[in-house]
């Protein structure tokens, strides 16, 4: 399993000061900060009893709590108004119009262009744009949780996964530094809010890494991940068709960790894929740092919603020690 382990993820990510004013990932509002309680957010709340056709798992689809949060994947997120900051929808990022998100290339007239869809293994810049309806690159948007684009990319198999963010260019091309090390078949995703849509939308693409491609099945169902010595649990079940809490716990040598820091204006970021198609949510946490309800930890709980049946793999991004880690879990739904 590859994930990333980000030594001051704002650095090695491509986050820079230009984007400091928009702090955050995956659609979602870095603005959650002025919500406080996500329960405000009514009209996101409920999504979590969406159906798959309302949905994003995460910034992938789902949108945390908000309760606001479930359903990123079919949840058609709100972009903010001018005035609202970059509070571009807690909703998920994820599918308009009966479909999860991530799955069509180009939705309500945006399209994610890639400027080469075949790449070589090992460290590349990678670029592509955002064209908008009328066939120009897109060069204004409303940020989501700090960023204004957000860039997921993933093996088919689910066995690797990172989360990067790219730099926009005054001619609309984005770029950021890729290191895929294995040949192979994935899929990239964008959670973006253009200013001119109003709302949050994921959009994906196939990439194909060239070289000796040897495929790997989908890893185990699995509810408790290391990564860096880090002990990560999950609890709670991905039910189809309603809204769930997953709650995620952090742990260290044993111990409880109870000062997580903000990554992208959350103490965590759940991206959610669905084994085989790759359908996309993209949540984010119940409560945020500084609304002083919500503790640093241990716990991270996520009000989730898949868009139907299936086995799904889960990455939790945190951040501790100022490193932002990955930790990823298999879950297949269940029938209630």
């Amino acid at each position: 399993m590859t994930t990333q382990t980000h030594t001051n993820h704002e650095g090695a990510h491509g986050d820079h000061a230009e984007h400091a004013a928009h702090a955050g990932h995956g659609g979602h509002t870095a603005a959650h900060a002025a919500h406080g309680d996500h329960t405000q957010h009514t009209d996101h709340a409920a999504h979590g009893q969406h159906t798959p056709q309302a949905a994003h798992a995460g910034h992938g689809d789902a949108s945390t709590d908000h309760a606001a949060h479930a359903g990123h994947a079919q949840h058609t997120a709100q972009a903010p108004h001018a005035d609202d900051g970059d509070r571009a929808g807690h909703a998920g990022h994820g599918g308009h119009g009966g479909l999860p998100g991530g799955l069509q290339i180009t939705q309500d007239g945006y399209t994610l262009a890639l400027a080469e869809p075949i790449i070589g293994a090992g460290e590349v810049d990678f670029r592509f744009r955002i064209l908008g309806p009328d066939g120009a690159p897109v060069t204004r948007y409303d940020a989501i949780h700090d960023r204004d684009l957000h860039l997921i990319v993933a093996r088919r198999e689910l066995t690797g996964f990172w989360h990067v963010h790219p730099e926009l260019a005054a001619d609309g091309t984005w770029t950021v530094t890729l290191n895929l090390p294995e040949a192979g078949a994935y899929r990239v995703f964008t959670d973006i809010a253009p200013h001119a849509l109003g709302k949050t939308i994921t959009l994906g693409a196939d990439l194909a890494v060239a070289g000796a491609y040897e495929p790997r099945p989908t890893p185990a169902a699995a509810r408790t991940a290391v990564v860096d010595g880090y002990e990560v649990t999950l609890d709670g079940d991905l039910v189809p068709g309603t809204g769930q809490l997953l709650t995620l716990t952090v742990r260290k040598d044993g111990q409880p960790v109870t000062d997580l820091q903000p990554y992208l204006a959350a103490y965590g970021h759940l991206v959610i894929l669905r084994a085989g198609d790759l359908a996309y949510v993209h949540v984010h946490p119940n409560g945020e740092p500084g609304d002083g309800v919500t503790a640093p930890g241990p716990d991270i709980t996520f009000h989730t919603a898949v868009p139907g049946p299936g086995t799904y793999r889960l990455f939790l991004d945190f951040q501790h020690g100022d490193v932002v880690r990955t930790a990823a879990f298999t879950l297949p739904t269940v029938t209630r």
